[in-house]
């Protein structure tokens, strides 16, 4: 480490990193507690995941036609149509973008789902589609749904900070096509209901038959994949030999180790001892799990001895993961870090932190991608797309390369065989492609 480091800050740093390291033993217990809670909630035990059946399976890749999805997964709204050519092949022919006004994450339901149909109203004017004939619409809902059909689920609970009321234990699918039918909308069918997870699946099965798990690692993180009915004991009367995909739910994974900063931010948190998981691997909860720490190591007068503190560190979730990677990239004065508010010492300290934070990220994300993998092919006898998504995989320094170490660590050998793929717009192509699937036995209507 840097010579500029101190004693004190060095041993603090040292001590930070045997904190957050998890070992191959350690991932190796992770994994079989992980398989434990898949057992118990494809039985419909109590587990802390949910393994939600979508009531879809993958694409055969011969879909065909034009489909339409509209995608609630954080702070905006989409629209798109999506063309599929029954050849692999799918073209995104129109998407628009529409911000959620913050006062609606906090809202009425009703507010939130009115918003929501006069965004798929202005983009059927802007594109000038026919509104004489009815047409399939695929609803991507990025937050835990209880699937009940693959049109139909229930919220169980908000996250990323939303908190609109009158929706948990509601059918999200149902006050939609309320607010379409108030909204004079009604030549609209909603085919499917799906999450973030379950598109970018589709998105990347429809263009490669390896493609079998699709993992969001991003603002939050999850993963999905293809179950045997067989082994779904929690819906009796299943094809034993056919196969429905699986939303995991991984974010609320609780069969983990934590520490003293993980239990800071769990107990300041809205969601305390939820999602346990998510705030250890997600982009919403890293940057303020490294904040904590810098806190703790001011209140030591480890950091910024003779400097004020910046701003960055005094609010929380202040330091985003976006600001972390331009920490980790080298670039902390674009974080409010430069030399009139931080001595090279605390730059380093600071930068180190960000790292042994997105490490442990990293290999639990690895690890529980080789989970799902060993839970659907222990032996590796197939070969094996992972379909992945998410700001915090694409453009964060080193995680890729954290997540696909671990993999080879796990898998040795065997981990040849898989291959991790970035999907663009999972959950807008690949909701689409969800609607075409669900909408193959559907008879055809006219307004």
């Amino acid at each position: 480490m840097n010579k500029e480091i101190s004693p004190a800050l060095r041993d603090f740093l040292a001590s930070l990193e045997q904190l957050f390291f998890i070992d191959q033993k350690e991932l190796e217990e992770v994994i079989a507690g992980f398989h434990g809670e898949m057992r118990s909630g494809l039985a419909g035990k109590k587990s802390s995941l949910k393994m939600i059946p979508s009531f879809v399976k993958r694409p055969a890749g011969t879909e065909k036609g034009d489909f339409l999805a509209v995608d609630l997964g954080g702070t905006n709204i989409r629209v798109l149509a999506v063309r599929l050519d029954g050849n692999r092949h799918a073209t995104l022919i129109a998407a628009h973008r529409f911000a959620i006004p913050t006062k609606l994450t906090g809202g009425t339901g009703a507010r939130l789902f009115d918003f929501i149909a006069g965004c798929i109203g202005q983009f059927f004017a802007q594109h000038q589609i026919d509104r004489q004939h009815y047409h399939d619409l695929a609803f991507t809902f990025s937050f835990p749904v209880e699937q009940i059909a693959v049109a139909s689920g229930r919220l169980i609970s908000w996250t990323k900070g939303f908190s609109v009321t009158g929706v948990e234990g509601r059918d999200v699918a149902a006050l939609l096509r309320e607010a379409l039918a108030r909204n004079q909308m009604g030549f609209l069918n909603i085919v499917a209901l799906t999450n973030d997870t379950v598109g970018t699946l589709a998105a990347q099965s429809y263009a490669d038959p390896a493609g079998d798990i699709g993992v969001i690692l991003g603002t939050g993180t999850n993963a999905c994949y293809p179950e045997k009915g067989k082994n779904i004991k929690k819906l009796p009367g299943l094809d034993p030999a056919g196969e429905i995909i699986i939303n995991i739910e991984w974010g609320n994974f609780n069969k983990l180790k934590t520490n003293i900063y993980d239990r800071l931010l769990d107990r300041a948190s809205n969601n305390r001892q939820q999602q346990q998981l998510e705030k250890m691997v997600s982009g919403m909860y890293l940057g303020e799990l490294a904040r904590l720490i810098i806190v703790r190591m001011i209140k030591q007068r480890l950091l910024f001895t003779d400097k004020k503190v910046p701003e960055v560190f005094q609010k929380k979730y202040a330091l985003t993961a976006e600001k972390m990677a331009q920490i980790a990239q080298g670039n902390p004065s674009r974080v409010g870090l430069g030399p009139q508010n931080a001595s090279p010492a605390d730059v380093l300290a600071i930068r180190e932190i960000c790292r042994i934070v997105t490490l442990r990220a990293g290999r639990l994300a690895g690890g529980l991608i080789a989970a799902v993998i060993r839970w659907m092919d222990n032996d590796l006898a197939s070969s094996h797309t992972v379909a992945v998504d998410g700001s915090l995989f694409e453009k964060y320094p080193g995680f890729r390369d954290s997540v696909t170490a671990t993999l080879q660590e796990i898998l040795g050998a065997r981990s040849s065989k898989i291959r991790l793929k970035t999907i663009k717009d999972g959950s807008g192509i690949g909701a689409a492609i969800v609607g075409a699937v669900a909408s193959l036995n559907i008879t055809r209507r006219q307004p």
